[in-house]
Formats: C-alpha cells, sequence, structure tokens
C-alpha cells in the first residue's frame, strides 16, 4: 500500500454517476485529493457480461495505480458485484466497492424486512444484494428492479424529464405493490434522481444513497493515512474520460451545480485530449 498520506484516491464509474460519491467524499474526506475516471465510451454497464466488467475494471483500476493512488472506491454497482474480489485480490491498495455499504444502509432503516433495490440488469443478475443481506440478516427480504433508461438519462442529464418521470413510474410501481419500505439507490447514477424518486414513492419510504458508507469504511481503511490539509473542491480533482470529455464536464457541472476540474479524454490508443 501506498504510505503517503498525501498520495491521491482513485474513484471510478461507468460514467456520470460516481461523481455522488465524490460529493460525499468532499464531506468526509475533504483534504483528499481525487482522481476521477468515467468510462463514459462503454457506458451503460449494465448490458455487459461479467467477464466484460472484470476486464474493464481492471483497465481502469490499473489506470490509476499508475497514477500512485492509495486506495480506490469502485463506485460502479455492475462492477462491485462481480469485479471487486478480484481487484481486491490483484493489487495492493484498499479498493472498495458499494453493494455491501448500500444493504447494510438499509438493513439499519427497514421496518417491515421489505427493502426494494433499483439497478441496472448486471447488478440485479449478480445477486450481490441479496446475498449480501442473507450474511447480515436472513429475514430481510431483497425486491430487485432492473432499471435500464435511468442511466444513459442521467449521462444526458434528464433527471427530471417527461421522460424519466414515465420511467420512474414504471420502474417503481412493482415495489410499490410488494409494500417496500426502503429502497437502496443500486447505481451510483441514482442519487441524481432522488427528488423525482422521492415524489413517485412518497414519504413512507426511506431512500438509501449507498454513497456515504462506502465512504465510511474507505475512512476506517484508511486510518492514519488521512491527508488532513485545507479542503479541496471539485474544480481541485482530476477527471478522465474514456469518451466525450466536454459532455462529461458539461452534464456533470449541471448535475453537481459546481464547477470541475480539467476533464482529459482517454480513449483506446491512449492519446490524450484535455477540457480545461
Amino acid at each position: 500500500m501506498t504510505t503517503d498520506k498525501n498520495s491521491p484516491i482513485g474513484v471510478f464509474d461507468s460514467g456520470l454517476g460516481g461523481l455522488t460519491v465524490v460529493k460525499e467524499m468532499g464531506h468526509y474526506l475533504p483534504g483528499e485529493k481525487i482522481i476521477y475516471f468515467g468510462d463514459t465510451a462503454n457506458v451503460p454497464y449494465g448490458d455487459k457480461t461479467a467477464s466484460q466488467l472484470i476486464g474493464l475494471a481492471d483497465n481502469i483500476a490499473g489506470f490509476l495505480m499508475a497514477k500512485g493512488v492509495k486506495a480506490v472506491v469502485d463506485a460502479c454497482n455492475s462492477t462491485s458485484a462481480v469485479a471487486l474480489e478480484f481487484l481486491q485480490k490483484k493489487y495492493d491498495v484498499p479498493i472498495v466497492g458499494v453493494i455491501e455499504a448500500g444493504v447494510r444502509g438499509a438493513l439499519n432503516q427497514t421496518r417491515n424486512g421489505k427493502v426494494g433495490l433499483i439497478a441496472t440488469r448486471a447488478t440485479i443478475d449478480s445477486q450481490a444484494h441479496r446475498k449480501a443481506a442473507e450474511k447480515l440478516d436472513s429475514k430481510v427480504e431483497i425486491l430487485g428492479q432492473a432499471c435500464p433508461l435511468f442511466v444513459p438519462l442521467v449521462e444526458a442529464g434528464k433527471v427530471n424529464t417527461p421522460e424519466t418521470i414515465k420511467a420512474a413510474n414504471m420502474y417503481l410501481a412493482p415495489l410499490q405493490r410488494a409494500g417496500i419500505d426502503t429502497l437502496i439507490l443500486g447505481c451510483t447514477h441514482y442519487p441524481f434522481l432522488a427528488p423525482l424518486l422521492k415524489r413517485v414513492l412518497g414519504d413512507g419510504v426511506c431512500l438509501v444513497d449507498p454513497a456515504e458508507n462506502t465512504v465510511l469504511e474507505l475512512n476506517n481503511l484508511l486510518h492514519g493515512k488521512i491527508n488532513e490539509s485545507q479542503a479541496l473542491s471539485f474544480s481541485h480533482h482530476e477527471y478522465f474520460v474514456s469518451g466525450d470529455p466536454a459532455a462529461f464536464k458539461e452534464v456533470g457541472e449541471r448535475l453537481l451545480n459546481a464547477p470541475l476540474g480539467a476533464v482529459t479524454q482517454i480513449p483506446g490508443d491512449k492519446s490524450m485530449k484535455a477540457v480545461p
């Protein structure tokens, strides 16, 4: 493990969604420099096979390791579900995912033991949340719902359009009929939809964003190696994408309502194109 507490922390996701984790890191680890990678050329990840997801996650983790990170957050539920154990065995820095964090948060909130899960098809099919819940509390029921339209809508910045509202009503209706009282946002893109989801579900359902618990877990792992210097803003971090850097910057800043730092494209040929 990198011992220099001033080394950055790597965060990766299929696209913009991991910025919700970066936002939580700003609350709990404000002095940490972050190197972010969004695989926007391959988003969404929900239609990928397990082997494809492992390969993509491994490539990105290798890129972040070359940047000298002291820890990595796999902010993508799809890769956390199938690739996290592989990454943890291959690399010698702490790597945390978002699956168990979301389940723990839901178990702390549910009153009737019926927990809804909205996620990509790859995450739902992995059964990772259900397996985690069985280990922690076998009496809790995890009811999954794949939401394939949500990630493309968020990537396009459409978080409160008629199209998004229609999709939310369609996806949440079966979970409402099942009587859930808690909903895990099983994709880091989904917190950008939280206001809409709360309107559809009403006050009786608690939304669980795994980002907070994930960052708290990272905080524990970095004990003694936390950078406690002056707090950094979104604009101080480094952002890398495999797709269009201008689109990432424009939509990311609109969703966060804050400026980002430079966004650099790292396509397959490893050439670089920066958007300041």
